[in-house]
């Protein structure tokens, strides 16, 4: 990770925003990292960082996107998919017990959420790409907020859009 992207610069003030505040909004350009440098730093794999704890949901528009995501993360930590980033598509998972941060479908996730409405486990909800809303990304926004107010104001959520 030795190149360096416009990302990287607010990487710290966003960590921070995440630690004390519910919910916070990052807008950068295409291609700034969002995707590939905000995870990094949520493990505490980008320098100076330090890991934010628990696991990570990051929510894709498509199961391409989800895959993608996933796989650029984990080749950025030489290890393999399924470590510590994994992701879940419809009809397809690599996940294991040691997953941080797991990229899905935001149609995925609202079945998640159905079967587990405290998102046990989950420390922060990252809506990926959300410019691209679309009917499943909005309902999920909602049900996550309604998550937060009633059941875990702990829950940290960040919408990433460019």
């Amino acid at each position: 990770m030795t190149e360096k992207l416009p990302i990287d610069d607010v990487i710290p003030a966003l960590l921070e925003a995440l630690r004390t505040t519910q919910t916070t909004v990052l807008i950068a350009p295409p291609g700034a990292g969002k995707t590939t440098r905000v995870p990094l730093a949520l493990l505490g794999e980008i320098a100076g960082t330090e890991p934010l704890l628990g696991r990570s949901l990051m929510l894709e528009p498509r199961r391409l996107a989800a895959r993608a995501a996933a796989t650029r993360l984990a080749l950025s930590l030489n290890e393999p998919i399924g470590e510590r980033v994994g992701y879940s598509v419809r009809h397809e998972q690599k996940r294991s017990s040691r997953t941080r941060i797991e990229a899905m479908t935001d149609g995925l996730f609202l079945r998640r959420l159905q079967n587990d409405p405290e998102l046990t486990g989950i420390n922060c909800v990252i809506f990926d790409e959300f410019h691209e809303r679309s009917r499943n990304s909005e309902l999920a926004l909602a049900l996550v907020r309604e998550v937060q107010e009633l059941l875990r104001p702990d829950l940290c959520l960040l919408l990433m859009s460019a």
